[in-house]
């Protein structure tokens, strides 16, 4: 699946309101913050509205930035798996 890897690299303010709502529907609210979207024609639009606030990097796995902890979680929650911490009924003593 092909993903978008959007990094917030300038400051909103000062910028049209329009502009900035972009933004947070992006999820981005401050500088520095990066997000990892499904790149779609409205994912693409948006960053192509404000792209002179952002950093855009295409990536091939959706969960590329978190790692293969996360893939293996994610991977164990589609297969019905329960995590591996014990329920808390079976605690009860």
């Amino acid at each position: 699946m092909a993903a978008l890897r959007i990094k917030l690299v300038r400051s909103m303010s000062g910028h049209p309101e329009s502009h900035r709502a972009t933004l947070r529907g992006l999820g981005l609210t401050r500088v520095g913050r990066e997000r990892v979207l499904e790149d779609t024609p409205a994912i693409r639009g948006m960053v192509k509205k404000v792209g002179y606030l952002v950093q855009m990097e295409e990536t091939q796995d959706k969960f590329e930035k978190f790692g293969r902890r996360a893939r293996a979680k994610s991977q164990s929650k589609a297969s019905g798996q329960s995590p591996s911490r014990p329920s808390p009924s079976s605690t009860v003593s």
